[in-house]
C-alpha cells in the first residue's frame, strides 16, 4: 500500500504557484497541443501519433505533465493549514504579484532532466531565482506542515543531506540553491533511444520557443482538487499591475 494513502492531508485540495504562458501567446497553444490539454479551461484534446510514436505511447509519454498542466513551479504543492482559506491565498498572491516586477529570461533551450524532458533557462537566471525564493519564504506561512507519510514518501526518492534539510524546513526538497526553473513536456523516459527521439520531435515542435527569451508577466495559482485529478489554473495575476482573473471559482470564492 501506497505510503500516501497514510497521509492526514491526501484527500484535501492542493495548490501551487507557477509560471504559465497566458492562452494566446504562442508557447501556450504549442504546449496545449504537445500535452493534449488546456490549463486555463481543462479541456482535453486528442494527440496525434506519429510516424514514430503512437497517439497510444505520446499520452503514456506526457501523463504527468498533461496531470500538472504545462507550467513552471515558483512554490510546489501544497495543502493549505487549517485556519488559511483559498480566499486567503488568492489574496496574498495577488497582494505579492503586485509588488514584484515581471521579468525576461534572456533564452530557454531544451534539455533532460533525470530522464524527462523540458525546457528550461540556457543560463541561470538572478531575477527568476529571486521569484521563485520569495515565492517559498512569502507563502510558507499558509502551508500545512507535511506529516510523515509525506516526509516518507518524499524521501523515498533519495534525498541528499540539503535536500533533506530544505525538506523538513519548507516542505519540498528541491527549492533555493537546489531548484531549477524547467517547463516539463514528459514523464521520464529510461529508454535513451526513446528519449533521443522525443527530443527531436521536441525540437521541432518547440522551435519557436528553444533559443528565444521567455516573457515572465503573471503569477498563477493552481489548484489540484483530490489526489490523481488535474490541477487547473485557478487566477492569474500581472507581476507589477493589477489582477487578471480566469476563473470562476475565484467568483465563488
Amino acid at each position: 500500500m501506497s505510503v500516501e494513502l497514510h497521509s492526514e492531508s491526501a484527500l484535501l485540495p492542493r495548490y501551487a504557484i507557477y509560471y504559465a504562458p497566458r492562452p494566446e501567446e504562442g508557447l501556450a497553444v504549442a504546449a496545449g497541443q504537445w500535452l493534449g490539454r488546456s490549463v486555463e479551461t481543462g479541456q482535453v484534446r486528442p494527440l496525434k501519433g506519429t510516424s514514430v510514436f503512437s497517439a497510444e505511447r505520446l499520452g503514456e509519454i506526457t501523463a504527468d505533465p498533461r496531470l500538472y498542466g504545462f507550467h513552471g513551479t515558483l512554490k510546489a504543492p501544497i495543502v493549505l493549514a487549517d485556519e488559511v482559506s483559498e480566499r486567503d491565498l488568492l489574496e496574498a498572491v495577488g497582494r505579492f504579484a503586485t509588488s514584484r516586477r515581471s521579468l525576461t529570461v534572456p533564452s530557454m533551450t531544451l534539455a533532460s532532466l533525470s530522464q524527462f524532458m523540458a525546457l528550461v533557462p540556457a543560463a541561470p537566471c538572478a531575477e527568476l531565482q529571486d521569484l521563485a525564493d520569495s515565492c517559498v519564504i512569502e507563502f510558507d506561512e499558509y502551508r500545512r506542515p507535511a506529516d510523515e507519510a509525506e516526509l516518507a514518501r518524499r524521501r523515498a526518492a533519495g534525498l541528499t543531506p540539503r535536500q533533506d534539510e530544505l525538506l523538513l524546513r519548507w516542505g519540498y526538497p528541491y527549492v533555493l540553491e537546489e531548484w531549477r526553473f524547467h517547463l516539463t513536456l514528459t514523464g521520464r523516459i529510461a529508454d535513451e533511444g526513446e528519449r533521443s527521439a522525443i527530443a527531436e520531435l521536441l525540437r521541432r515542435h518547440f522551435s519557436g520557443f528553444i533559443d528565444r527569451p521567455l516573457a515572465v508577466r503573471d503569477l498563477c495559482l493552481f489548484r489540484q482538487p483530490a489526489p490523481g485529478r488535474p490541477f487547473t489554473q485557478l487566477a492569474r495575476f500581472t507581476l507589477g499591475g493589477g489582477r487578471r482573473v480566469s476563473s470562476e471559482v475565484w467568483r465563488a470564492a
